[in-house]
Formats: structure tokens, C-alpha cells, sequence
């Protein structure tokens, strides 16, 4: 399932999703440049994965086994940024259009913007708690993204995402109610999470859950603070 475009409405304009997406598509291609501009371009990208991305093991352990930047801990951020290759950035990029302009909409770009940044550290730090002895460096901007579409979850069971659907040979646009695509979604994080298998496909499955579930439990408590009229607006 390839999703194409959500049927929610907007009424702003979503400057806080357009410029999360140009930042991360300038840390790509300038990563990317600057790889390639020396002698070694796989050893530079390798050294900035290492150098920025999140190693659980540097953290839970408080020893550095590559040249990582200090403290430790900054490295929750930044890896959120980084990303593994061309399709990577594309996937969640596009993902991240089709659902955070709505939830940036609901919350407002400012808040938007700290809801972001938190739930990639909470995917992060998910992960961590998973896998605490990994010495792989976490990457990519999935674990935030997924508590964009968690919180899209909750905030919009109505709307619907027009989806190119694809089995074999057959190939149709249908319209699936954005919970049931979520649902679906979440599971094929959760299953391969639980198995052993999961492990060993290079996908951080449990930045997706706890970034997911994050995003979820936030978007319950803004629509109530919103009913009780205590939640305040703030779009610019």
C-alpha cells in the first residue's frame, strides 16, 4: 500500500511541515555532497552515521566506541535528522506531508514543532530501551513521523487516505479510512518487533511503536485540554 494523499482539510498554512521536510532534505544532500567530494564518500557517510547518528549501546553504557560527538545524549537529536540513502529520506518524507500538515493544523506550528522533536527522542529512547547494548547507530526521522501519524490516529478517524494499492499484477486507487491504514501500519512495526527475525532486518521497529504510541497518548490529552478549553492556541 502506497498512500497518495489524505481527504482532511487544512486551514493554514503548514510552514512548520514544510520547513522540518527542507531541513532534512538540506542535511541530506549536504551530507551526501560532502561525502562525495572525499576521497572515500563511503567511509565519510559511514563516519557521519557514527559521528551523529544515536548508538544505544555509547548511551546506556557512557562509553564511545566511534567518534561521537559529546555529550552522548545530543545524538538523540541529531540522528533524527540523518538519513540512509535516497529512498529512505523519500519515504519518510512523503509520509510525513501526508500526515503532519493535519496534526500541525490541530496543534499549531509551534506546538507542532515541539511535539515533533519530542517524539522522535521518545522513538529514540524506545529503541534504546529495547536494544540497550546495540552498537548499530539509529537513524532517520521515522520514530518522529510515526508520532505524527499516531497522533493522526486519534485526531481524525473520519478522514481517509487515497492509496495506490498494489497485489501481483493488480494495480487500483482506493480510498481506506485512515484508521484501518494506520492500524495496518502500526502492526507491521509491532509483529516483526516482537519476533526475533526483527532484529536482523535493520529497521528500527521500536522507534516506530513507542513514536507511534507517544504521538497517540499526546493527541488524547491535547483534545481533551482542547474540549476543556485549556490547551491555548498558538499559530504563526
Amino acid at each position: 500500500m502506497l498512500p497518495l494523499r489524505d481527504t482532511q482539510e487544512i486551514s493554514i498554512f503548514p510552514i512548520a511541515t514544510i520547513a522540518i521536510i527542507i531541513i532534512n532534505v538540506f542535511v541530506f544532500v549536504a551530507m551526501y555532497i560532502a561525502a562525495y567530494s572525499s576521497p572515500n564518500p563511503q567511509y565519510s557517510l559511514a563516519l557521519t552515521y557514527v559521528k551523529y547518528g544515536l548508538v544505544p549501546y555509547e548511551l546506556t553504557k557512557g562509553h564511545l566506541i566511534y567518534p561521537t560527538i559529546r555529550p552522548v545524549w545530543i545524538t538523540l537529536f541529531t540522528s533524527m535528522f540523518l538519513h540512509g540513502g535516497f529512498a529512505h529520506i523519500l519515504g519518510n518524507m512523503w509520509f510525513f506531508w501526508i500526515f503532519g500538515n493535519n496534526v500541525e493544523d490541530y496543534m499549531g506550528s509551534v506546538k507542532f514543532v515541539l511535539f515533533y522533536i519530542a517524539g522522535g527522542v521518545i522513538a529514540a529512547l524506545t529503541q534504546v530501551a529495547i536494544n540497550p547494548s546495540s552498537k548499530v547507530p539509529v537513524i532517520g526521522a521515522s520514530g518522529a513521523i510515526a508520532a505524527v501519524m499516531g497522533a493522526y490516529f486519534y485526531l481524525f478517524p473520519r478522514s481517509k487516505i487515497k492509496t495506490l494499492l498494489y497485489v501481483f499484477y493488480f494495480i487500483t486507487f482506493v480510498e481506506i479510512p485512515a484508521p484501518f491504514f494506520l492500524i495496518v501500519w502500526f502492526l507491521m512495526q509491532l509483529i516483526p518487533g516482537l519476533t526475533p527475525s526483527g532484529s536482523s532486518q535493520g529497521v528500527a521497529f521500536w522507534a516506530h511503536i513507542g513514536g507511534f504510541v507517544f504521538g497517540l497518548l499526546v493527541a488524547i490529552i491535547i483534545k481533551k485540554m482542547k474540549e476543556n478549553g485549556t490547551y491555548g492556541e498558538f499559530y504563526y
